[in-house]
């Protein structure tokens, strides 16, 4: 049986030595959560099978159980040369939700808590030559704990915004075979209105007196280098291009680069940076000193058959190559954290990209809600930061909380701000704003008029006409962050919904895209938009697409809504 997903999992920090632990595993369901008592991991053999990295409730991972699953275990085995045990083993995973043990040969390996970053273990003084045991617990009790969950249903099926949930792995789980000595971590920072970039390293072990030394290429020809003598545990260098070429949307230039920590023996990855700058100012979004209208698309990632997971990496570049293809330049993935192949693809094909916090679930007002949160998203800002398609965060999404504590939101916009200096930050996508480089809102108005006659007083500093739900505007860049989420499905049936008064026919559904659209594009004082959404998402029937990713309506509607995405925007012109 082929490996399922079996692609390089960290696509900007790649060496050779490595090995993908995804397959055929034991699993069992402890749902009493008493499986340490019970001495589950010790016994002969687990009771069922589970193809990771796939959920347990998902229909690709061989099980499909729906129900709540406050903790499951999971076993494999997997054999080592002596070869790769003569530096270091670490064992990484892509995700396990929620909080995680592992434990290598019955020894425990360590703990990771928050079910959407990756982490990483060393486990070289627990595995042996030959066969090792891997086992793990994962506990994601979601019914009863606030626990970030996003998108996931804390009822048992999926209502309204909320759907079937994800426990346990849902990524690559793989073994990485490194020096003593090696690099651990890369944060690389463009400069591309001076052809420049940074190259910061972060080292494990000993560095002190090996030299760093970076190397960048542009299609195969060397175009700049540059080393440094290591100090410490972090180095720096900065590389001076000989070639200029910006990453841009829809045109995305990217440069190869090699990192190498002298040594013996050394350590050496491979990794792709693009240049690009990010900035705001007079009311717009400039890349590369140019005004760029954000024409994006809400994506939540879920899929019918693997959830979270997509089935193929092939299925993660299609769903971006069909948003451009419907006109969109970027989008927001929604309310999770997206696995490192899909920023990938959108560095590849030129896509810009919203980061999000899959904030549902969690009481930011509580002290555990503030420590789940700090805790997983400095992991993923950390994780994401190479990106070039990444150009915005936000921590949190549509808090409206009465009781409010009107410190948090702000000290997350200033922690996100202090982690990752270089990008934009919304504190809190169409919620009550506080401190924000852009100012967004969530319209759901289904009348084309009626929704134009919102922003029609923003000249005059009026940031919603008849609605004060959004806080204070202070003249920030601003933009309608969720609109339109048209209900089209004429076959759906039970609890399917959308946004408004579901239309008679598909004209009327192009009419009001269209009206919706142009609405927000002839607007001198709006900077973007994001539509409601890419695809339907289980009884969410508001998609431009079907769940399976097959299409809704007729060529000359989609050709309508391409053209309506990509007309000229005012904001742009005034430029």
């Amino acid at each position: 049986m082929q490996i399922p997903r079996p692609e390089y999992p960290r696509p900007q920090m790649e060496r050779d030595a490595w090995l993908n632990l995804n397959g055929t595993w034991e699993f069992e369901f402890d749902p009493g959560m008493s499986g340490r008592e019970r001495g589950v991991l010790n016994k002969p053999k687990l009771d069922r099978e589970i193809l990771v990295p796939f959920c347990p409730e998902s229909r690709l991972s061989g099980i499909g159980d729906i129900d709540f699953h406050p903790a499951v275990w999971y076993r494999c085995t997997f054999t080592l040369t002596d070869a790769q045990r003569t530096g270091r083993v670490l064992l990484h995973f892509g995700a396990v939700d929620y909080s995680t043990e592992i434990w290598v040969n019955g020894e425990s390996a360590g703990t990771h808590t928050g079910g959407y970053s990756s982490f990483t273990l060393d486990v070289t003084r627990l595995v042996r030559t030959g066969e090792n045991t891997l086992a793990l617990c994962a506990e994601d009790s979601t019914y009863h704990d606030p626990l970030p969950r996003g998108k996931q249903s804390d009822h048992f099926s999926g209502y309204g915004c909320s759907y079937t949930r994800t426990t346990g792995i849902w990524q690559t789980v793989w073994l990485e075979f490194v020096p003593e000595t090696y690099i651990e971590r890369l944060h690389l920072t463009p400069n591309a209105a001076a052809s420049m970039l940074n190259v910061e390293a972060v080292f494990c072990g000993n560095a002190a007196g090996r030299t760093l030394r970076a190397e960048a290429t542009y299609q195969g020809r060397p175009v700049g280098q540059a080393s440094v003598l290591v100090g410490g545990q972090t180095a720096s260098v900065c590389i001076a291009l000989g070639e200029t070429h910006l990453w841009a949307v829809g045109k995305p230039e990217l440069y190869d680069l090699t990192v190498t920590l002298s040594g013996e023996p050394a350590d050496s990855v491979r990794s792709y940076f693009g240049l690009r700058d990010v900035a705001l100012h007079d009311g717009c979004t400039y890349l590369n000193g140019e005004p760029v209208y954000q024409r994006l698309v809400l994506d939540q990632g879920f899929n019918p058959e693997g959830i979270y997971t997509a089935p193929s990496d092939e299925f993660l570049k299609k769903d971006i190559e069909l948003s451009i293809s419907l006109g969109f330049n970027g989008a927001r993935f929604h309310q999770r954290i997206f696995e490192e192949r899909s920023y990938y693809w959108a560095d590849k094909l030129g896509y810009l990209v919203w980061g999000e916090f899959p904030s549902w679930g969690i009481d930011i007002d509580s002290a555990d809600g503030v420590k789940y949160f700090v805790r997983e998203w400095t992991e993923v800002v950390r994780r994401d930061w190479n990106h070039p398609s990444l150009i915005g965060w936000c921590p949190f999404n549509e808090t409206w909380s009465p009781r409010q504590d009107r410190s948090v939101i702000p000290t997350a916009y200033e922690l996100t701000k202090a982690l990752d200096p270089a990008r934009l930050v919304i504190d809190t996508s169409g919620g009550n704003h506080f401190e924000t480089d852009m100012y967004d809102i969530h319209d759901y108005e289904q009348d084309p008029d009626k929704f134009r006659a919102h922003y029609a007083k923003l000249g005059e500093g009026v940031a919603f006409e008849g609605s004060t739900t959004f806080g204070k505007w202070k003249g920030e860049p601003y933009w309608v962050s969720e609109y339109g989420g048209t209900w089209w499905n004429p076959g759906a049936v039970g609890d399917s919904w959308g946004y408004g008064n579901r239309p008679q026919s598909e004209e009327e559904v192009a009419g009001r895209y269209v009206g919706l659209t142009r609405a927000l594009l002839e607007n001198p004082h709006i900077c973007g938009f994001c539509y409601t959404q890419l695809t339907d998402v289980e009884q969410e029937q508001n998609g431009l697409l079907y769940y399976d990713r097959s299409p809704k309506f007729s060529e000359d509607i989609y050709r309508r809504i391409r053209e309506a995405n990509q007309g000229p925007a005012a904001v742009e012109e005034k430029k």
